[in-house]
C-alpha cells in the first residue's frame, strides 16, 4: 500500500485495549467504519503476541471489507504474518532498517514523533510513510510524555508537505477545532471515540470538523 493512499485520510482511530474490552473489538471496529473512519490501528500494550495476532486476524477482514487501512501497533512480525496494511512504531522501538527487514518495502510504516526535531528525522527517511505528532495534550494513553502543545503544528506541516502527519494525544471532538486552527490536517482520536455513547455518530462529527 503506497503512502499516497494516506493523503486523503483525515481521521485515524485506534482500537486500544486500554479502553476497549476484547469482546467489543469487532463491534467497535464496525461502528468506526460505519462513521467513516479513514485508518484503524490496533494497539494492545501489555498483551501477548498470541492475543494480538488473534485480534488482528479478526479485525483485518472487517477493515478490508470497509476499505479502511488496518495498522498494527509495535508488532511488525504480526503485521507481516497476517499481511496487514501497515505497522506503527514508537521512538524507542525498532529502527527502520529492522522494521523494513521484517515487513518489506510495500507495507505502510508509521513512526511516532514528539518534537519537530524527531519529525524532521523521521521525515528524512523516505521509508517512513506517515508520522504521529504529539502528544498535543495530556493523555492517560501516554502518561509519561510531556504534552507539546499546538504551537509547532504549522511548522511541521510546512516543513514536510509530502508526508502525511497525524496529530495525536488528548485530542477529542471538543478540542479538535483548536487543533485544526493550529494547522493540523489529520488527527488521531482514541478515548473520545472508544468512550462515546454512539461511536458511529462521534466519528462522523469529528471527521466533519477535519474536512
Amino acid at each position: 500500500m503506497a503512502r499516497s493512499t494516506l493523503f486523503p485520510a483525515r481521521l485515524y482511530g485506534i482500537v486500544d485495549l486500554g479502553y476497549a474490552k476484547p469482546d467489543d473489538l469487532c463491534r467497535i471496529t464496525r461502528e468506526m467504519i460505519a462513521g467513516g473512519i479513514d485508518v484503524i490501528q490496533l494497539r494492545a500494550k501489555g498483551h501477548s503476541e498470541i492475543e494480538i495476532e488473534a485480534w488482528s486476524r479478526e479485525l483485518f477482514p472487517l477493515c478490508r471489507d470497509g476499505g479502511v487501512p488496518f495498522i498494527i501497533n509495535d508488532h511488525a512480525r504480526i503485521a507481516a504474518d497476517i499481511g496487514a496494511d501497515g505497522v506503527h512504531v514508537g521512538q524507542d522501538d525498532a529502527s527502520m532498517d529492522e522494521v523494513r527487514a521484517i515487513v518489506g518495502h510495500e507495507m505502510l510504516v508509521g513512526r511516532s514523533t514528539h518534537s519537530v526535531a524527531q519529525a524532521d528525522l523521521a521525515a528524512s527517511d523516505p521509508r517512513t510513510d506517515c508520522i504521529g505528532f504529539g502528544p498535543l495534550f495530556s493523555t492517560p494513553t501516554k502518561p509519561t510524555y510531556t504534552p507539546i502543545g499546538t504551537a509547532d503544528i504549522q511548522q511541521v506541516h510546512e516543513a514536510h508537505p509530502d508526508l502525511p502527519i497525524f496529530c495525536i494525544g488528548g485530542i477529542k471532538k471538543e478540542n479538535l477545532h483548536e487543533v485544526v486552527s493550529a494547522g493540523a490536517k489529520r488527527a488521531v482520536i482514541v478515548s473520545g471515540i472508544l468512550q462515546a455513547g454512539d461511536i458511529t455518530a462521534y466519528v462522523r462529527e469529528a471527521k466533519a470538523i477535519l474536512e
